[in-house]
Formats: structure tokens, C-alpha cells, sequence
């Protein structure tokens, strides 16, 4: 099975030596889709590049229009000869990669399911809390999702994220009722950490 939609998420950006460049780990997910739509042409999926402004929530400056997240990831892959290519770049968190790809309608007239699965392309250790996500936001679980790895970049442990995720938004299924639950979610665990 080969899906027609992959969606990349994002892992940050971050300005060294004068200019926008995405973290080793946000690369090395841009390598993973690159690899997975190389590995299958001439099939021509759609790719969405999914990341706008992580550190908004910290009230940091977001980059100029260009240099988001997702615009990066799209420049890096230089896949617009064998996918189409888009970039959602307005989203700060893994929950807001899904709302805001369903808003701008990038997946709009896709069916996904078992033959025709939707492409995740994150780390190992993300997906667990993607594909949770997948099912509040999109309705979609088991072989309707295809896992497509990254490695390299970082280890990190989303195992707190993801307990927190299942928690914190549980019953919730409405976009709106999910992203304010979230954002409670982080402002609380911020707190927590710094006290």
C-alpha cells in the first residue's frame, strides 16, 4: 500500500549564522518523506509540509512569511517534480499541524482507509501521540494512517505529551474545544515547570 497524502510534521526552526533554518530533527523528517516519494515514483502524491511558529505560545517574534516552518521544510525537500507540494505554515503544535491542514483543506477529497492510508511522517517516538491526534481531529486510526519514520535529529521522550494529550482531551472533538483544552494543557505544565 502506497499513500497518496503524506503530511510531514515539523520540529522547530530556529536563526543561526543570519538567516531561518530548521532543526536537525526537522530535517531529517524532510529526508524522510523525500526518501519515501523517491522510493515510490513515478507515483505522485500530495505532500504537506506542516509547521508554522512553535515558540509563538512563548511570545517570541515569529519569523518572516517564508521562513516558517513549513515553507522551509517545502524548500529543503525540492520535491515539486515528483509531488505535489504544499505548506501549511500557521499551526504551533502537533494539534494545531492537523487543524489547520484540515481548515486550509489539503486533504480535501481524499478518502483515506486501508488501501488508501494517510502518511505520517514524524519520528518513532512522535507517533504514538500523531496518530492519537489523528483520530480526535480526523477520525482516522488504525491502517487508515501509515507510519513513515524519520531518524536522526534527536531522541526525545513524548510519552508525557502524549499522557497529557489523552487526558486533557478526552470527549473532546470539535477543533475549538480541542485547541483551547491544549492550550490550558501547555500553560499548566509551563507553570509547573517553572515553579
Amino acid at each position: 500500500m502506497t499513500a497518496d497524502v503524506l503530511l510531514v510534521f515539523g520540529r522547530g526552526v530556529r536563526f543561526r549564522h543570519g538567516g531561518w533554518e530548521l532543526t536537525p530533527a526537522g530535517a531529517a523528517r524532510v529526508r524522510a518523506a523525500r526518501d519515501y516519494v523517491l522510493a515510490h515514483a513515478p507515483h505522485r502524491p500530495r505532500v504537506i509540509f506542516s509547521g508554522g511558529w512553535p515558540e509563538a505560545g512563548t511570545g517570541a517574534a515569529p519569523p518572516p512569511d517564508g521562513f516558517r516552518e513549513g515553507d522551509l521544510m517545502r524548500q529543503a525537500a525540492g520535491l515539486e517534480a515528483h509531488a505535489d507540494v504544499y505548506a501549511e505554515t500557521r499551526s504551533r503544535s502537533t494539534l494545531e499541524n492537523f487543524l489547520r491542514t484540515a481548515e486550509d483543506q489539503l486533504l480535501h477529497g481524499y478518502a483515506f482507509g486501508p488501501s488508501r492510508p494517510l502518511g505520517l511522517v514524524t519520528h518513532d517516538w512522535h507517533l504514538p501521540r500523531v496518530r492519537f491526534l489523528a483520530g480526535k481531529v480526523l477520525g482516522l486510526r488504525g491502517d487508515a494512517l501509515l507510519d513513515v519514520p524519520a531518524t536522526g535529529g534527536e531522541v526525545h521522550d513524548d510519552r508525557p505529551a502524549l499522557l497529557a494529550a489523552r487526558f486533557g482531551l478526552l470527549g473532546a472533538r470539535r477543533g475549538d474545544v480541542l485547541l483551547r483544552r491544549e492550550r490550558l494543557l501547555v500553560a499548566l505544565l509551563r507553570r509547573s515547570a517553572s515553579g
